[in-house]
């Protein structure tokens, strides 16, 4: 610890003030990565690779330097570039999901007016299938585009519709097992298999797959998903892996017109505003 100390002494103001700086950046950093990743087993894998990191520089600089083991910090380079390899494959779930946020947002094309009356028809499918405790579990597709997931389902292209909705899901028809897809005003898929949230990100809750996977979808997507228990009739709705149970008509209603029609309008804002611009700049 001494040799760390002197280190800083010598360095100076200027410089030390550099360093911390650099270090609070490389926490914030470190911060935000397990927070993208929590519940996730990147999550374990991370911290792991973290502590060989910090563990192995520490002994790099405390050994290694001070009795000139070249060698070894040879070895030690090699083996931070294989470690680095290994971690980008085992991240690879992760990185897909990071950049898929980043990069693949989408702009709907469907008017207010259409997505306010799909928002109706769900509601009322959904207020029919959880008095008679018919199971379902339907996502809907908002800026991250769900196309790796609507490709492993039914391909349909219909509008959004109640009793559509509740003959999908009546129980022994082609189509009632798995997810529906909803994008804009048009269901897009049926039967659609979605990833399942890991046991350790459910806080030791016990719960099917369809909220699983409503838990699943949603942490790796901005999509919002309802799930109707076919136990309970209980319905669920699951925004951000976040899952919250028995859920009322007005609560529902309330989310999704802020989740679809509102996100829609502040979108199409988004767009007119640079054809404003331009006009003004043409006259």
């Amino acid at each position: 610890m001494s040799a760390i100390f002197e280190h800083l002494y010598r360095i100076g103001f200027h410089e030390g003030m550099k360093v911390l700086f650099e270090l609070v950046l490389i926490g914030i950093i470190v911060y935000a990565v397990l927070s993208f990743l929590e519940g996730t087993r990147g999550e374990r894998l991370f911290r792991g690779v973290i502590s060989v990191i910090i563990i192995g520089t520490a002994i790099l600089y405390l050994v290694v330097k001070q009795f000139d083991l070249t060698r070894v910090a040879y070895l030690y380079k090699g083996f931070m570039i294989a470690i680095s390899i290994v971690a980008i494959a085992a991240f690879q779930p992760e990185i897909r999901r990071a950049l898929i946020r980043i990069g693949q947002a989408r702009f709907l094309s469907s008017s207010p007016q259409q997505l306010s009356r799909s928002v109706e028809e769900i509601i009322n499918a959904v207020t029919q299938m959880a008095a008679i405790r018919m199971g379902a579990i339907i996502v809907i597709e908002q800026q991250v585009a769900l196309g790796e997931f609507i490709d492993t389902g039914v391909k349909l292209d219909s509008k959004v519709n109640a009793e559509l909705l509740k003959t999908i899901f009546y129980p022994g028809t082609a189509l009632h097992d798995m997810a529906v897809i909803i994008r804009g005003d048009r269901i897009v898929a049926a039967r659609v298999q979605l990833p399942l949230a890991e046991m350790d990100s459910l806080k030791g809750r016990q719960l099917g797959s369809r909220h699983r996977a409503a838990i699943g979808v949603t942490s790796s997507s901005d999509a919002t998903v309802i799930v109707v228990s076919e136990e309970t009739g209980i319905v669920s709705l699951a925004i951000n892996g976040t899952l919250t149970r028995n859920v009322s008509e007005a609560q529902l209603r309330r989310q999704l017109t802020s989740a679809v029609v509102e996100t829609t309008l502040l979108v199409d804002q988004i767009q007119e505003k640079p054809k404003q611009k331009t006009t003004k700049t043409d006259a």
